[in-house]
């Protein structure tokens, strides 16, 4: 059984959090005259797009959903499984078998049971849904009720992440009465997802009272009726301040109790602020620039490595991130199965990189490099791209768009390249490469370079499949070597997350694969 431990392979994540001031805003003391609760504000920089976690694969709509819904089994602080909505599991060859936790009821009322996680995964790989999540499940052949609380998921082959992706946001439980009121308005001709994001019920400790996705702040209470310990919190809003200045501000006020997240310019104000502590935890996202492989000259790897070579990694770290992260090498971040310390980045070597385009015949290159307005690291890391490459002889123009905006347009492959990043939610090296490269991952699923390369797609298939940790370590290497020596992606560093805390918060935390987590968070008056 594979209650409160790994599952398959062991793997270890570096997750901290370190505060920058003499008393923690994250602090787990409390006194005695402290009083539990309140109602949480967080300031975000994007728009929520949408409350149905099988809908989107946004980082900032998870963060939202995760206090809606809860998983079968979650990635704890220490990047370990353990149980939520199951109590156990078990995997046997191309079987991977669930006891469920009994007692559960969704927000709506509706129970919580086998026939609703099945209802719920059927869901996600509906083809008429179109999900951004349903590659999580899609090996996925058979799913068998065993009886009321126990279900059976079979795979063709076995298949070893797919433990790792119950774990994902996008397998969280929605009530099946919601799951049948966005079919019902399918049939009447709404579009999917509609239905849920107006009424999002799931288990989670939180329950939605109100706030329309993309044009509005979201407000959630406690959920007086959850099946475990009741959140501490009474509410809690999240609300768009895009600009990061104003965020902080809000901070400072006490107008909001978080910022999510922190850019690095306003850092210095923050350090100086006596009513708010700076949280700083190490993540397993990557930050990467890409290419539009499809398009001319970018179908030619030299052309990329060439433009790779004239942006200095360790500039972006230090002069714009001002140390707030840790270079990269590869897809697989440090904490993610999978990450080989082996792998070399690629050097920065200007002259070379014009070599490489002349011997390419490429002449007067002009590119524009899309990202999204409302982040201001990749802002300024489009900018020193722009000056970057200008001294190579090409011409960037930078586009920025707003975030929902810009997912489509990199989604439907309206770039030439794009500033971006990927978290490696499940922890494990399949969903750090499979989403980014496999040929049929290409555009909104997560491949916006519209790579494909058959040899990668095998041995990322392959890997997948393999039980045997060693093998799929040997696997992985290889499958990071080619995306290196191909150059789809270039990853410049990977991440540490900034967050402004407010002192009267307290157990406020983050984990690695960016949740932010409020189960136990409470305002002390």
């Amino acid at each position: 059984m594979g209650t409160n431990k790994k599952w398959l392979y062991a793997f270890s994540a570096l997750v901290f959090a370190v505060v920058l001031a003499s008393c923690s805003g994250s602090s787990t003391d409390k006194n005695a005259n402290s009083s539990e609760g309140g109602s949480l504000v967080i300031a975000m920089s994007s728009e929520i797009p949408g409350l149905d976690p099988h809908q989107i694969n946004d980082i900032p709509s998870t963060q939202v959903q995760d206090q809606i819904y809860e998983t079968l089994v979650t990635l704890n602080r220490e990047m370990e499984l353990e149980p939520v909505l199951a109590k156990s599991w078990e995997v046997n060859e191309n079987k991977l078998t669930f006891q469920l936790r009994e007692g559960v009821k969704f927000h709506d009322g509706e129970p919580f049971n086998a026939e609703a996680v099945k209802k719920n995964i059927e869901r996600i790989m509906d083809e008429q849904i179109s999900s951004l999540r349903a590659f999580l499940f899609e090996e996925i052949e058979e799913i068998n009720i065993i009886d009321n609380y126990e279900i059976e998921f079979v795979t063709e082959k076995p298949f070893a992440p797919l433990i790792y992706s119950f774990a994902h946001s996008g397998g969280s439980m929605i009530s099946p009465a919601m799951i049948d009121a966005d079919y019902e308005a399918m049939k009447n001709g709404e579009q999917p997802f509609v239905t849920v994001n107006k009424n999002p019920s799931g288990t989670g400790y939180f329950k939605y009272e109100s706030g329309v996705p993309g044009t509005s702040a979201i407000v959630l209470k406690r959920n007086e009726n959850y099946w475990g310990e009741k959140a501490k919190l009474d509410s809690v809003t999240f609300k768009t301040v895009s600009e990061g200045g104003t965020r902080i501000a809000e901070v400072f006020t006490g107008d909001s109790h978080v910022a999510e997240p922190v850019d690095i310019s306003n850092v210095s104000q923050l350090e100086a602020n006596s009513d708010a502590d700076l949280l700083i935890t190490d993540g397993i996202s990557a930050s990467n620039y890409g290419f539009h492989v499809e398009k001319e000259p970018f179908d030619n790897p030299d052309v990329r490595r060439a433009i790779a070579m004239a942006i200095d990694n360790e500039a972006i770290l230090e002069n714009i991130m001002d140390g707030y992260g840790r270079m990269a090498s590869g897809p697989i971040p440090p904490g993610v199965f999978g990450y080989d310390e082996s792998i070399e980045p690629i050097p920065y070597d200007p002259e070379a990189a014009k070599q490489l385009l002349a011997d390419a015949g490429v002449e007067n290159l002009s590119v524009k490099i899309m990202t999204n307005d409302n982040n201001e690291t990749r802002l300024q890391m489009a900018e020193y791209m722009q000056s970057a490459l200008g001294e190579i002889g090409v011409n960037v123009e930078v586009v920025s768009q707003e975030w929902a905006t810009y997912l489509e347009s990199t989604g439907n492959g309206e770039h030439e390249m794009f500033i971006l990043g990927w978290t490696s939610l499940t922890g494990d090296a399949d969903y750090a490469m499979a989403p980014l490269y496999h040929t049929d991952k290409a555009g909104a699923p997560g491949n916006r370079s519209f790579y494909s390369n058959k040899e990668l797609d095998q041995i990322l298939e392959e890997a997948a499949r393999e039980l045997d940790e060693n093998k799929r370590l040997a696997l992985y290497k290889k499958a990071q070597e080619i995306a290196i020596e191909e150059l789809p992606l270039v990853y410049t560093t990977y991440s540490q997350y900034l967050n402004a805390v407010r002192k009267e918060v307290k157990d406020f935390y983050r984990s690695a694969d960016g949740k932010i987590l409020l189960h136990e968070t409470y305002i002390e008056e």
